[in-house]
């Protein structure tokens, strides 16, 4: 390993020791607690170690938001398809947000319940056009258009169904964070009848028949 190459992997190395620090702190106190002070704490070096590395507090929100932004939008798309047909996929989309929702749950929690600006910028999806802007919920107005393709939808229409669908599932993984003493079971149980609500519902106009 050649003297840069090194002095490269422990810049990274500290890089990812302050992001980490930055995220357990964000996940126990929330985005407003957080401080470059804090940080440096807990890595046991001074502030201004930290500011040769990142500009401000500012800056390391944003990594983390993109972190947090990408591992979702990774979840929705690396598993394949199991169905060709698209209220299928749907349903398997939404299942598959509602688990690495509920995997990183803290972080979920400390995010998305945040309205800085900083953090907004990431997850906002209500404004008109969110699904040109926004790689998860661009994910889940394609299926939809693709569901509601010849059944003469408007574009518009197609876009506000993606922001209620997805505000209707955030709804859920919230509270399900929030009643974490909820059986196995029944968890699985509410994600299922959420899923059949939306798809089968809302989206497709069935009878909710067991």
């Amino acid at each position: 390993m050649t003297i840069k190459e090194r002095k490269e992997r422990e810049r990274e190395e500290m890089r990812s020791l302050i992001l980490t620090a930055a995220s357990e702190i964000m996940k126990k106190e929330g985005i407003d607690s957080l401080s470059i002070r804090k940080i440096a704490t807990r890595i046991e070096y001074s502030p201004a170690i930290i500011y040769h590395y990142f500009q401000d507090k500012d800056d390391i929100v944003n990594h983390l938001m993109q972190e947090g932004y990408q591992r979702i939008v990774d979840a929705l798309a690396s598993v394949p398809p199991s169905s060709d047909r698209p209220e299928e996929r749907l349903k398997e989309l939404t299942r598959n947000y509602i688990g690495a929702a509920l995997q990183m749950s803290d972080e979920y929690m400390a995010v998305q319940l945040n309205n800085a600006p900083a953090v907004l910028e990431y997850t906002a999806w209500l404004f008109k056009g969110a699904s040109n802007k926004k790689a998860a919920l661009q994910i889940l107005y394609l299926y939809l258009k693709e569901i509601f393709r010849n059944k003469g939808m408007d574009d518009t229409s197609i876009e506000l169904t993606a922001q209620v669908m997805a505000t209707a599932t955030f709804g859920l993984v919230v509270k399900l964070i929030v009643e974490n003493n909820i059986p196995e079971e029944q968890r699985t149980a509410l994600i299922e009848h959420h899923i059949k609500c939306i798809v089968d519902g809302m989206i497709l106009g069935k009878p909710l028949s067991n």
